[in-house]
């Protein structure tokens, strides 16, 4: 148990996590920083603990199995914990999905969505989505192609009553990635939609230049995965 301000400094992933939050701060030229996910996968509760004592609420998983086994114990504790799925969602995962998670960062399919509408009727709660773009068009890829992403938004609002509040993506490695964000950026204001998840920890400095108000960051904040 972390007691005193003191330790909070000295913890290692505590420290990370205020570095970046400074660095936010002055590069971002509006009133309003993007959002940290904490990007906890792999790591055990005694990596996150510290922060969640720190004050820090947003965290990111992308398996439900270990989420499960991990996130319910620490938010009977800790109520006002958000917990974003960042990964791929099966179907016959989304009943798991409700009880523990807020936010879903990768909608990448009409099967998928309609499987969420079909829960969220049944459990009275909305989560927060964010639709996956197949921003580089790369066939080895998930997402939502650009061209049909106006007719995919459209039947999950209006049919489907989803909670769509904007737009992620995974840019193609080794590119640069300043277009692709641009890109999701005029797509995401094309919707008229507000939020935006883009950017890890290696490009996130990037992402918030294109307007990404939700960066998801897992290496800088915990270290490296064994």
């Amino acid at each position: 148990m972390i007691s005193t301000w003191y330790d909070f400094i000295m913890h290692k992933n505590v420290n990370n996590l205020i570095a970046i939050q400074n660095l936010l701060k002055k590069k971002t030229n509006t009133e309003k920083v993007p959002q940290i996910i904490a990007v906890s996968k792999t790591f055990p509760s005694s990596d996150i603990i510290p922060l969640i004592e720190y004050g820090h609420s947003h965290f990111g998983e992308n398996k439900i199995q270990e989420a499960i086994e991990k996130w319910k114990p620490i938010k009977k504790n800790f109520q006002n914990i958000k917990l974003h799925m960042i990964g791929k969602l099966q179907t016959n995962k989304v009943k798991f999905l409700f009880p523990l998670f807020d936010y879903l960062h990768s909608l990448d399919n009409l099967k998928l969505a309609k499987k969420i509408s079909e829960h969220q009727s049944q459990n009275e709660k909305k989560i927060k989505i964010f639709i996956q773009v197949n921003i580089g068009e790369e066939s080895q890829k998930v997402g939502i192609n650009i061209n049909d992403l106006n007719d995919f938004y459209s039947i999950c609002i209006k049919d489907l009553k989803l909670n769509i509040i904007g737009l992620m993506c995974l840019p193609p490695a080794n590119e640069n990635t300043d277009r692709y964000f641009e890109q999701m950026e005029n797509l995401n204001k094309k919707l008229g939609l507000h939020e935006l998840s883009l950017g890890m920890s290696n490009d996130y400095l990037d992402a918030i230049k294109y307007g990404s108000t939700y960066v998801r960051i897992g290496s800088k904040i915990f270290g490296n995965r064994s």
